[in-house]
């Protein structure tokens, strides 16, 4: 069982930074890779960017690429989420998840534990 809970959301200009944390509970916290989604108003909820157990593999999505980095800290139980140049689209819930579906890394089905969300808001 792990339980995950998300901080660091706020209201941004466009071109601001944020960084994003997931605390996790659970011992076996290090076995799980470790991803974050986000969900805007009205759409489903998309896949972001996704880390493996030993942050030996990230993966992101094409709209992020070169703009957010995901880290973990396994001593720390904590998933990270750093966002640069963030763009009024940006805006959303950002969700963290656990999982241990390494070919499922970029969908939601992949992830069987997940946070509550924190919202992100980027102004232009």
């Amino acid at each position: 069982q792990v339980q995950l809970v998300e901080s660091g959301g706020g209201m941004v200009q466009a071109g601001g930074s944020l960084r994003l944390s997931c605390a996790a509970s659970g011992r076996t916290f290090s076995s799980y890779g470790l991803g974050w989604f986000r969900q805007a108003p009205g759409k489903e909820r998309e896949f972001v960017a996704a880390i493996s157990w030993s942050s030996s593999i990230t993966y992101y999505a094409d709209s992020v690429k070169g703009r957010f980095t995901i880290s973990r800290d396994n001593a720390q139980r904590t998933v990270y989420l750093q966002m640069n140049s963030l763009k009024p689209e940006d805006t959303a819930v950002y969700y963290c998840a656990a999982g241990r579906s390494p070919d499922k890394r970029n969908r939601a089905g992949g992830y069987d534990y997940w946070g509550r969300g924190t919202q992100v808001t980027v102004s232009s």
